[in-house]
């Protein structure tokens, strides 16, 4: 099987530089199913192209090495030493580890950089329709090609085969081209040389957090990558809710009004109206959960009152954003020690959510499957148990001032339910009950007689 890339542009040898292989050496790497040799076909100043070619011994496939299994003749006649698999996609991470990681000590810039990029993918299995493959690499930037081939040259009635050469081409930095392929690749494919368990989901968020939460195919990517399995699928799309603040812009979009009227911005009420509550109930310590850009952490590091911080996020591209927008790399100690970003999930016990007043939950859980809504509670209510815990949500019946009456019209495209007051107040009781709470409502946003207004809020409170 064969991978090539190569640098359209000026000074494009520089390419060795970024993966770390020299252009003048063919190096080989030793792999438990084979080796990986890496050569340059073309070198020149306009044009470099470097090739990944991986030579899988069919015998050790056979003889209990990776990829063997106890399934009879298919371990002895199968496709698996020829195309373009997960095979290839573990030598990508292994040979090109480090420029899939970003990082060019002598090159950073270019490392960082935009280039023109072509990725040939020889013998890729397209387990489906190829048309797939634009819908899901045309998102990502990319100008899709391939080459289709009939099953038998001789009996062209029995159609085509499913194995295509892949050629994508776009203007992406290196390490984005690199991830791309390392996770697409088995999507197209379907199978996995190794057992597929709970850290192939770690393994896809890492990779694919920078594109995968907003992309249109996220489904058919995420349920193939996973081999169909449903409950690690389920697990997967808990994670991947992302709710940094450009998606809650777009989503908070109020109805049109007149130009002269000037108004707060939904989000900013929102904002200022959890912060107010934070105030009302007096606590010193508070932890935002789907911190996405840091928005109300930055209203809470203006109040002297809360005194420790924390913000968390399954998105880690977001929790950079929110150190950016904080400055905490400029920040002094005593505000360094003030407040503290992780990654983790709402729907996973973590320790650290834990030992604070009170808990922000801020437009995230209609990013939820509703399957994982239990996890959800428990994790909160159950286990991590604050105090206090302020959690809002859109008000399904607003929807009509958006000209989005109707069943499955949502805010967000993420959104996987909206409720109305009703349903919000039954849940949100129901769970106080359950948990040992109380909880107060509220709505924040303009209000409509009919309506409402168009975010919901409850403010639980634990029972002494």
């Amino acid at each position: 099987m064969l991978l090539t890339i190569t640098y359209y542009g000026q000074n494009t040898q520089e390419l060795g530089y970024l993966l770390y292989k020299n252009p003048n050496r063919p190096q080989k790497f030793e792999l438990s199913y084979g080796n990986a040799y890496v050569f340059y076909p073309c070198v020149t100043n306009k044009k470099t192209t470097v090739a990944l070619l991986l030579d899988i011994n069919p015998i050790d496939l056979s003889r209990g090495k990776a990829g063997s299994g106890d399934r009879g003749l298919f371990d002895y006649v199968n496709d698996r030493p020829y195309v373009s698999s997960s095979f290839l996609s573990a030598a990508i991470s292994k040979v090109f580890g480090t420029a899939m990681s970003g990082r060019a000590d002598t090159r950073q810039a270019l490392a960082d950089s935009p280039l023109e990029l072509e990725a040939n993918i020889t013998m890729l299995p397209c387990r489906g329709s190829a048309e797939m493959m634009n819908r899901v690499f045309e998102p990502l930037g990319y100008e899709v090609n391939y080459e289709t081939f009939n099953m038998d040259e001789k009996f062209v009635e029995w159609g085509k085969s499913r194995y295509v050469n892949l050629i994508i081409r776009g203007k992406v930095r290196l390490r984005d081209l690199l991830s791309n392929i390392y996770v697409l690749i088995p999507v197209f494919d379907r199978q996995k040389h190794y057992w597929v368990g709970e850290d192939e989901i770690n393994k896809l968020l890492r990779h694919a957090e920078d594109w995968l939460p907003n992309h249109p195919e996220k489904e058919y990517i995420t349920s193939r990558y996973l081999k169909n399995l449903r409950p690690l699928v389920n697990k997967a799309f808990a994670q991947l809710v992302s709710v940094d603040d450009e998606e809650k812009d777009s989503e908070d979009t109020e109805p049109p009004v007149e130009a002269t009227e000037r108004r707060l911005s939904l989000n900013a009420q929102r904002l200022g109206t959890v912060v107010a509550a934070l105030k009302n109930c007096n606590v010193n310590s508070v932890i935002d959960i789907g911190c996405g850009e840091g928005n109300l952490l930055r209203l809470l590091l203006n109040e002297k009152q809360f005194m420790r911080i924390a913000g968390t996020d399954v998105s880690f591209q977001s929790l950079q954003r929110a150190s950016e927008k904080l400055k905490l790399d400029n920040a002094g100690d005593i505000q360094r020690e003030r407040i503290k970003l992780f990654q983790s999930s709402i729907t996973y016990k973590d320790t650290r959510l834990k030992g604070y007043d009170a808990a922000c939950v801020i437009e995230v859980i209609e990013h939820l499957d509703l399957t994982r809504l239990s996890a959800f509670e428990r994790v909160l209510f159950e286990y991590t148990k604050p105090p206090i815990v302020i959690l809002t949500t859109p008000n399904r019946e607003y929807n009509v001032k958006y000209d989005l009456a109707g069943e499955g019209k949502y805010r967000h495209t993420d959104h996987r339910f909206e409720w109305t007051r009703k349903e919000f107040h039954n849940w949100a009781e129901e769970t106080a009950l359950k948990y040992g709470y109380s909880v107060k409502f509220s709505e924040i946003g303009e209000q409509d007689e009919a309506f409402g207004a168009s975010t919901q809020m409850g403010v639980f409170t634990l029972c002494e």
